[in-house]
């Protein structure tokens, strides 16, 4: 029995694909047409994955007049139908990838770029396994300023960052239980939740696992059901970078082990110190940061949050058990020995970021080199080099690093770098108010 079969209240279908800033873009159809859908895909333009914020064409993009904005076919990905439970009416998404006539798939897909780097492991006899911790904002946009919504019980607002106070959570208990009712339909490994260091901002952490591509999907779907739900309730939820000026800021921390073929953690050698492989990744996240700063922190709102002393990483540097350097170690039993990549905002696509950190990963394991010894203390107080630090100088570097060229396909390179030119030109026309309104809960 198929899905729908098991489902029969479902009304529509959304055939959904992430853009190159994780937008969703795609087509709704009618349930009882859904079964072409899964069996034969549907069609619809490339360049549709290589759209800007505003959802607008690229200039002088080769997927357009040059090429006479050809369509690809999106078939389905192995996730299959996934509910929707943020909208009134029962409706379920259809996941899908894109593909050029022939069969091959479309190189400027973040998905299909995550799914090169996972198939560049397994050449190697190697599993990534994987999780993510997402931080977000509960806010009221009604008016001109961004406020933490008015208890559902008071109506008054709470306006501390109430760290780990489990009576911020109870406040909005009939969201979140709403919203771990929604994982579990979406079959999202929700794990714990926190109250985080802003005020309104919580953190959920989804579960390890060993398939990179749903620990993505997890991810992205996650984002889209949180902020739907947000809606839903009366309210807006925010992954952006740097929603409040003077708060901190959002994030998407991503924890990641690799298992060689008998399953054996290769991070591991019975030491809190760690393997030699261990070391070898290390250095390649290192060395990849400045290259992929753009994919870590994509927007013009991005580069608010990382500046020193706000919770977010700045210097290239490691360390254990030290929350202030971009690569951490954390403790605990050998056999769980990990990296911890604290770059990526909030805002990023999850399928890039992950393609990102286990490609840098995989460029280290290559090429053998030891990291820079680790640090210790405060990294904001030290003299790191530095992740780019402002959006152009992040593009230009995307543009032309050479560890970049070893994790990403150039065409998806060159629409990354087209795309982010034009969003930078057209938000500098933007007032702080109108960059809200865009980025509040689209990333």
């Amino acid at each position: 029995m198929s899905w729908l079969d098991e489902n029969p209240d479902i009304h529509n279908i959304r055939v959904a694909t992430p853009d190159l800033n994780g937008q969703a873009r795609g087509k709704r159809i009618p349930a009882r047409f859904a079964s072409k859908a899964e069996s034969g895909g549907v069609r619809l333009p490339l360049s549709a994955l290589n759209l800007d914020m505003w959802g607008e064409d690229i200039e002088a993009s080769p997927l357009l007049f040059e090429s006479g904005d050809p369509d690809g076919v999106m078939k389905p990905t192995e996730r299959g139908f996934v509910a929707m439970p943020w909208l009134e009416v029962s409706t379920a998404m259809l996941p899908i990838s894109a593909y050029h006539e022939d069969g091959t798939p479309f190189a400027g897909d973040p998905r299909h770029a995550l799914a090169n780097v996972v198939g560049r492991l397994k050449a190697r006899g190697l599993t990534a396994v994987v999780a993510t911790e997402l931080e977000f904002y509960l806010v009221d946009d009604s008016d001109d300023e961004l406020h933490v919504p008015r208890s559902p019980g008071s109506r008054k607002r709470r306006i501390g960052s109430e760290i780990l106070s489990l009576q911020a959570l109870d406040v909005w208990d009939a969201f979140f239980t709403e919203l771990y009712d929604g994982c579990e339909a979406m079959d999202i490994p929700a794990d714990t939740a926190i109250s985080e260091a802003g005020p309104g901002q919580f953190e959920i952490n989804l579960m390890h696992q060993d398939d990179p591509l749903k620990a993505a999907d997890d991810a992205w779907f996650f984002k889209l059901l949180v902020t739907g739900l947000a809606r839903k309730h009366g309210f807006a939820a925010s992954f952006m970078a740097k929603p409040y000026p003077q708060a901190s800021g959002n994030g998407m921390h991503t924890h990641f082990s690799l298992l060689d073929a008998e399953g054996k953690n290769i991070f591991d050698d019975g030491t809190a110190a760690g393997s030699d492989a261990l070391r070898h990744a290390v250095a390649g996240c290192l060395k990849a940061l400045p290259g992929c700063g753009l994919v870590f922190a994509p927007h013009g709102n991005s580069y608010e949050r990382m500046v020193p002393g706000a919770h977010a990483p700045t210097g290239i540097c490691w360390a254990y058990e030290n929350r202030t350097a971009a690569v951490r170690v954390p403790g605990g039993s050998p056999k769980a020995r990990r990296i911890e990549h604290r770059v990526a905002g909030g805002d990023v696509n999850p399928y890039l970021s992950l393609a990102a950190i286990l490609g840098a990963a995989l460029n280290g394991l290559e090429d053998a080199v030891d990291p820079v010894p680790p640090i210790s203390g405060n990294a904001y107080d030290l003299d790191l080099p530095q992740i780019p630090a402002n959006w152009g100088d992040a593009i230009t570097c995307f543009q032309n690093d050479p560890c970049v060229s070893r994790i990403f396909p150039k065409d998806l390179v060159r629409n990354m770098v087209l795309t982010k030119l034009q969003e930078m030109r057209k938000l500098e026309e933007l007032s702080r108010r109108e960059q809200l309104a865009l980025y509040l809960d689209s990333v």
